[in-house]
């Protein structure tokens, strides 16, 4: 999904110096952004948050639904970022510049790592139930200027637990492992907990963690949390318990905090302005991103800020 944003907010994120190396209790308000073009859907943005705009590599959270809508995303850019898109309702067809079409469903993963650049497309069905999440992953420095892929995954590990089913979408997770990519050690998950469930997650005290409801309310390290905010949980913890009166279900990221510095704007990924500045440029004039099938018209970039985008930190 794209940040069809007409202002997008520049976002400096990554850099160790900022990491809770406790655990902590951050509960992040989501702002609602209005997805534009020829439809338009609202979504609940709770990374970058201005307090805390990075989790491990993760740089950025929507949450969308559920709700009868309509998602109509044309042909737009990436650079330096694999998207990963989760559904748990509905169905999302998917075109990019590598030639990839491919309807995701729930339960099934789309992974596209953007490398040096990318285009590509998301549309569903008209006014047709959807309830999902898209999330961004930045690349490390090593990586972010690797080939452009995609990869679908219709079947991911599960871990079963008494009352509780957890799928393990990125990474690791209590020694099951997704077949997904990954560029840095991360997790993302989600845990399905029946009404009355209580079950403890392992973690990695050199992870820093935090988590979303999708549906219902669970307690997540002795807070209460519904769909809405994220949760930050910081690092040092070897476990988070969770409880559910009703039945409900969250998605847990994390990962080794970021060590670089990174500047996000609108879709790219980068390390400084003049970056920015040139990935903005060859998507309007160049041919680097491709061409997207389908015949839509591309999205327009919108215009740089007059001020220079500056890498300055993970936390506000």
């Amino acid at each position: 999904m794209s940040n069809l944003e007409t202002d997008p907010r520049e976002s400096a994120c990554g850099g160790l110096s900022d990491v809770a190396a406790e655990p902590v209790t951050a509960v992040l308000a989501g702002r609602d952004v209005v997805l534009g073009g020829p439809r338009s859907m609202k979504v609940t943005r709770t990374l970058p948050n201005r307090d805390i705009r990075m989790v491990g590599a993760w740089c950025f959270v929507d949450h969308y639904g559920p709700e009868k809508t309509t998602m109509s995303v044309p042909p737009h850019p990436h650079t330096g970022l694999q998207t990963v898109s989760w559904l748990m309702e509905g169905e999302i067809l998917h075109r990019d510049s590598v030639g990839s079409e491919q309807v995701i469903r729930p339960g099934q993963l789309n992974l596209m790592t953007a490398g040096r650049a990318i285009s590509h497309s998301e549309e569903s069905a008209a006014e047709a139930a959807l309830h999902g999440v898209q999330l961004w992953v930045a690349l490390p420095s090593a990586t972010r200027e690797t080939a452009p892929a995609f990869e679908h995954h219709p079947v991911l590990p599960e871990l079963t637990l008494p009352g509780a089913g957890v799928t393990v979408i990125m990474g690791e997770l209590d020694g099951v492992t997704s077949p997904a990519t990954v560029h840095t050690p991360l997790v993302g998950a989600e845990v399905r907990l029946e009404a009355g469930a209580v079950i403890s997650l392992p973690l990695r005290p050199g992870f820093e963690y935090a988590v979303l409801a999708l549906s219902g309310t669970v307690r997540a390290g002795g807070t209460d949390l519904s769909p809405g905010p994220l949760l930050y949980l910081g690092s040092g913890r070897s476990e988070l318990t969770l409880r559910a009166e009703e039945a409900g279900r969250l998605l847990l990221i994390g990962g080794e905090p970021f060590e670089e510095r990174i500047v996000m704007w609108w879709n790219f990924v980068g390390r400084s302005h003049e970056e920015i500045a040139r990935f903005r440029q060859e998507w309007m004039e160049g041919e680097e991103f491709g061409t997207v099938p389908g015949g839509a018209t591309p999205l327009p970039a919108p215009e740089l800020p007059l001020t220079a985008l500056k890498a300055r930190g993970r936390r506000r």
